[in-house]
């Protein structure tokens, strides 16, 4: 039995490719509950999973013998074989190249796991990008413009 314990609550985002509109809301749930079962073959902890058409949002916590690399690979990877397998989004192509990670404490918890439930809602006023750029704003991460 190992003695390792950790509580590292993380918030993931992530897009489509070219943040095409592909996740359509009728097949949504399915794509979350293949990516639910990713995060038990992980021993991953997941809170939540939410997005609209072009992106998602997770809230988990990583068992410690995996890294957050080998995770969002994992997650991309494992979600995109089975949308082609299942044939679910007929213009589906890929995942983004890359993500966004935000530590999160634990009393934020339930804050971001409603944020997360809202997406839809949250995005009839907001866009993706104008959503991204202030996650990154508000987790001090510097980057550049052109790379989002």
């Amino acid at each position: 039995m190992s003695n390792t314990y950790t509580q590292c609550l993380l918030r993931v985002v992530f897009s489509t490719k070219e943040r095409r509109k592909v996740i359509r809301k009728e097949r949504r749930e399915d794509l979350y509950s293949d990516i639910c079962g990713i995060h038990k073959e992980l021993k991953c902890r997941l809170y939540r999973i939410g997005g609209i058409e072009d992106h998602v949002h997770i809230l988990v916590t990583l068992h410690p013998t995996v890294s957050l690399a080998s995770y969002v690979e994992k997650v991309k990877s494992g979600s995109t074989n089975w949308i082609k397998k299942e044939k679910v989004y007929p213009d589906w192509e890929w995942w983004q190249s890359g993500y966004a990670a935000f530590s999160k404490s634990w009393e934020q918890k339930e804050t971001v796991v409603n944020y997360i439930a809202n997406q839809e809602a949250h995005h009839r006023h907001v866009s993706f990008m104008d959503e991204y750029r202030e996650l990154m704003d508000l987790g001090g991460i510097p980057f550049d413009e052109k790379y989002l």
